[in-house]
């Protein structure tokens, strides 16, 4: 991908559900435990917001980054110099055993091709005692943004909304099952709890801005419709948020789940 597409889908994901992403990755780095002197691994870690907090806190040489997306990968190096950003996805890190401190991953799990041997590959490359951590939205509940998106593609294109809807169809949405899929892996000392996030917006123009270009599955449906559909879906959505011409705050709700490596 050249370079100005590599910025523009990087952007077009910033300006959509990455603006809850420093917010979100600050409450993850604390429900996770991750303290100055360790080294971290963000694994899927997209554009790099994870990234760059974990930087902050720990310094940009004891953060890696796995992202299977080169451009995405490329936007994060840009994001966060000094840290190192591999090619890879999750189920195949190119990683030894024990390297890390704490593995943690950033609205990633519903995206893995296979998210059990995802986990495994998490628990693996972390270190005995160390702590594996994920998040993910709460897609059929507090997730405001995408909960008001997809009720209002449910009520604009009754049939494609609902297949769509990411609180459906997203295996990887509560408290209980992230807590299996954890406990799966081998994990021990499993906890879950809640994380909330926040988004600021200039109008609902400058919230709407982005979802066309077909970056995440929100993005997807609506660049699938036609004109006069997307206009009804885009309508629909600002009556549902309630959003007008002034600024305004969403907050979105995440599931947490953390669990420590055996020594």
């Amino acid at each position: 991908m050249a370079g100005s597409d590599t910025f523009r889908a990087a952007a077009a994901y910033d300006r959509a559900v990455g603006r809850y992403g420093p917010s979100l990755a600050a409450g993850l780095i604390r429900f996770a435990g991750v303290e100055p002197g360790m080294r971290a691994l963000d694994v899927g870690c997209g554009t790099g917001l994870l990234t760059a907090a974990l930087a902050e806190r720990l310094g940009p040489e004891k953060v890696t980054g796995a992202e299977p997306s080169e451009p995405f990968a490329e936007a994060a190096r840009s994001r966060v110099p000094g840290a190192e950003i591999v090619v890879a996805a999750a189920e195949e890190l190119p990683f030894t055993d024990d390297v890390f401190d704490t593995v943690l991953s950033q609205l990633v799990l519903n995206f893995m091709r296979d998210a059990d041997a995802g986990v495994r590959e998490l628990a693996r490359v972390t270190r005995p005692g160390g702590v594996v951590a994920s998040c993910v939205w709460d897609y059929a509940g507090e997730m405001m943004l995408l909960r008001a998106f997809w009720d209002a593609a449910r009520e604009v294109e009754p049939e494609r909304g609902a297949a769509a809807d990411e609180g459906v169809v997203m295996r990887w949405c509560s408290e209980g099952e992230l807590r299996r899929l954890w406990e799966s892996a081998g994990l021990r000392d499993v906890r879950t709890g809640a994380l909330t996030a926040r988004a600021a917006y200039e109008s609902f123009d400058d919230l709407w801005e982005p979802f066309p270009s077909g970056i995440a599955p929100s993005g997807a449906f609506t660049a699938s419709l036609d004109e006069q559909s997307r206009t009804a879906l885009r309508d629909t959505f600002r009556r549902r948020l309630g959003a007008g011409d002034e600024p305004f705050e969403l907050t979105a709700r995440a599931w947490a789940v953390r669990g420590v490596v055996p020594g």
